[in-house]
């Protein structure tokens, strides 16, 4: 059975210390969607390889550049545009209330336990940027990609695990998490300030407006999708042409959604909310985002020609190897180093359960950067096409380096981690709440005395029968 952790003071915080039972099933439940999602990712992105590097590339490039939808609005746009804009206006949504929930519910409502994993997170996003940014001063490169490199892919981090079957601790798992949740926030950002081009302040204008009206419905407390489904598409296709990416109208939405539960009217008088709107709507959305929409991004974003000379280009050219060395060696390095420094000065002790190359093993995970770091490539490289598909290949290139170093940091403390897991899932009296979280609570050691008297009295009875029958056996005939 693994030690038992210090209680925390006011002078000797845990970090990577046990989540809370809610805390816990909420991050087991939106992780367990997002594996699924990460798995059809890595599927879509193998098929996207294929189909662009055989024969049929030519098709692969004619499916790519098709265009569809109406041009009197502004949207007649190639199957990868709408892929790039509308598909991921879904995931950016989910991340919107992935985000808020996190800030008034989550691990980040607290600004002193939240500092920390943020502290993390924007060391782990401006490493990268660092060393993207010194290697192309040095090796006379484009600075434009220095964002590439920034963002993690929680999806493709939880499809790895999957993949070589490593289940992280819940806290572990949570410290992922919220990595990609301010990871998400900064993406937003960045796309908000440094991609967006003339504005149309009329479209803005009537986007803003549009917000305003959903903002209103969902405090009025009106229902119905029938309702909100066609207001968003309007928001979507006036921040599309308001000159303002497209998805920070799925960002707006997903954060004007209330993600706290409160007393509403019941048969019996008022009683409390199962879950918050916000929570409901993810768990209905989510699917969609993690098993439709990243999936069918990565198909027609991720089909680039791959042969010996370009991965060799790679590692030579200063635009690809500063993206390569951001993602492997800069969110590794940001994230752990971010880490240390933040519990060192805010005395916040490690969960003695776990060590420090765990942290630096899920930091090296967290180099894994594919649907954001491809958008954002993208976006940066947008008159180059050429150089846009270098870059998506330096982030592949990246990802699956940083993935192999994870896994082989993961394997080197698997076993650790399944007695973790076993230790954290354990319910011997089956009332389904894991007996890690009812050590305080009298009646659970009740149940588990009657339980082992019941045991005993089991073995005994046994033992009787036992010694009955080898009485029997040694009786002369």
């Amino acid at each position: 059975m693994p030690a038992t952790a210090p209680k925390p003071t006011a002078t000797d915080r845990r970090f990577l210390g046990r989540l809370s039972l809610p805390e816990r099933r909420y991050i087991a439940d939106a992780l367990r969607t997002e594996t699924v999602g990460g798995v059809l990712l890595l599927v879509a992105t193998v098929v996207a390889l294929v189909w662009a590097n055989t024969p049929l590339k030519d098709s692969y490039a004619a499916v790519q550049d098709f265009h569809i939808g109406p041009a009197a609005l502004g949207l007649d746009l190639s199957i990868q545009h709408w892929a790039a804009d509308g598909l991921l206006a879904i995931f950016f949504f989910v991340a919107g209330i992935e985000l808020k929930r996190e800030l008034v519910a989550g691990e980040l409502r607290d600004p002193k336990a939240a500092a920390l994993p943020v502290i993390a997170a924007i060391c782990g996003m401006a490493a990268p940027a660092l060393v993207y940014t010194l290697v192309n001063t040095i090796g006379d490169g484009s600075l434009d990609g220095w964002a590439v490199p920034t963002a993690t892919d929680i999806a493709f981090a939880l499809a790895v695990l999957a993949v070589i079957g490593t289940s992280l601790p819940s806290a572990l798992r949570a410290f992922l998490l919220t990595l990609a949740v301010v990871d998400d926030l900064f993406a937003i950002l960045i796309i908000a300030v440094f991609f967006t081009g003339d504005l149309n302040f009329a479209a803005l204008g009537g986007a803003f407006a549009g917000l305003a009206v959903f903002w209103l419905l969902l405090r009025k407390g009106v229902r119905g999708w029938y309702v909100y489904v066609p207001l968003a598409l309007v928001i979507w296709g006036l921040m599309y042409n308001s000159g303002v990416h497209a998805t920070i109208a799925g960002v707006a939405m997903g954060l004007m959604l209330r993600c706290t539960t409160r007393e509403v009217p019941g048969p019996d008088g008022p009683q409390r909310e199962a879950q918050s709107p916000g929570e409901r709507i993810e768990h209905l959305v989510r699917p969609i985002s993690a098993g439709l929409a990243v999936p069918l991004f990565a198909l027609f974003s991720a089909g680039v020609t791959v042969s010996g000379g370009a991965i060799g280009d790679v590692f030579t050219q200063p635009v690809t190897l500063g993206v390569v060395l951001g993602l492997v060696v800069g969110k590794a390095v940001g994230i752990f180093g971010g880490t240390w420094l933040a519990a060192r000065f805010t005395r916040a002790s490690l969960n003695s359960d776990l060590a420090w190359p765990d942290v630096f093993a899920v930091a090296s995970l967290a180099g894994i950067g594919f649907t954001v770091s491809l958008l954002i490539g993208e976006l940066a490289f947008a008159g180059d096409a050429a150089l846009t598909d270098e870059v998506k290949a330096s982030v592949l290139v990246g990802s699956f380096i940083a993935a192999l170093l994870a896994s082989l940091l993961l394997k080197l403390r698997v076993r650790r981690y399944q007695a973790l897991v076993v230790e954290e899932e354990r319910d011997e009296d089956d009332d389904g709440i894991p007996d890690v979280y009812e050590e305080d609570n009298p009646e659970y050691h009740l149940r588990m005395a009657a339980i082992y008297e019941r045991k005993a009295a089991e073995h005994r009875q046994r033992a009787e029968l036992a010694g009955a029958s080898r009485d029997e056996a040694d009786r002369p005939a």
